[in-house]
């Protein structure tokens, strides 16, 4: 079963397409990758979607439900939470703070409620208090927990966004560059954290230029060039596709370069 659906999308900037004509689809569950050269439109796609930018034509069905036209903060309501290349967190916030934040989504009671403190009020924090803990812990951020995220080294502020979007309880994730400046050991335990997601039922779409992740990580591969679908299918249908390698992989050594 299909949880999104693009149709066509295609968006314009004055006389540049940046993305023209796109569609795929997302089973439910399932971990795909959209990859490309830089300026391939694949940034552009994830805000199409999300709603931060509004689209010349075409349609996104997420859910059944068409949502272009649609506010971001509508969408992620509707449980499609995206995360951006550079961190998007509270600085002056401690890593706890900022997870605990996140789950606002998610709250049964209005803001007078809170105000008020009533008892559907009380049960949204303690709501926010159990999850936080637990993506802390699964996240291995306990020892971080009461900094600032400012003092943060990058790989760490990462998986601190990558919190923030859990919070939300996404029903799909859409992880822009999500490995960016993380060393091999936060590589390791993010990816294990990703398919452990996939295992509980969540649908994950990534953009990432590390290739070997990608193959590890992705049961279907979508890859763009100039705005434009140019291939899709397994990550071994993608590895000896001849379009692929010409636009984007350079050599059919890649994957062995890049996994020595």
């Amino acid at each position: 079963m299909s949880i999104l659906e693009v149709v066509n999308l295609t968006k314009n900037f004055g006389g540049l397409k940046a993305v023209n004509n796109f569609s795929f689809c997302i089973e439910e569950g399932c971990i795909y990758g959209l990859i490309g050269p830089n300026g391939a439109g694949k940034s552009t796609i994830f805000n199409l979607i999300s709603g931060f930018i509004p689209a010349t034509s075409g349609k996104v069905i997420f859910n059944n439900q068409n949502i272009i036209g649609l506010k971001p903060n509508q969408i992620a309501k509707m449980g499609l939470i995206r995360t951006f290349q550079e961190p998007t967190v509270y600085k002056e916030f401690s890593v706890n703070e900022n997870i605990e934040t996140a789950h606002y989504l998610q709250h049964k009671e209005n803001d007078l409620g809170h105000f008020l403190n009533t008892q559907k009020a009380r049960a949204d924090l303690m709501h926010a208090k159990t999850k936080t803990k637990g993506l802390i812990e699964n996240l291995g951020l306990k020892k971080s927990a009461k900094m600032l995220v400012d003092n943060l080294p990058y790989g760490q502020l990462r998986l601190v966004q990558f919190a923030l979007s859990s919070g939300g309880e996404p029903k799909l994730f859409l992880l822009d560059e999500p490995f960016t400046g993380m060393n091999l050991e936060e590589v390791n335990a993010f990816s294990n954290l990703i398919l452990n997601l996939r295992k509980q039922g969540a649908t994950i779409l990534i953009i990432e230029h590390n290739m070997k992740v990608v193959m590890e990580l992705c049961e279907k591969i979508v890859v763009l060039n100039f705005g434009e679908k140019i291939a899709e299918g397994t990550p071994a249908e993608i590895q000896s596709n001849t379009r692929v390698i010409e636009a984007y992989l350079g050599s059919e050594d890649t994957f062995e370069d890049e996994e020595e």
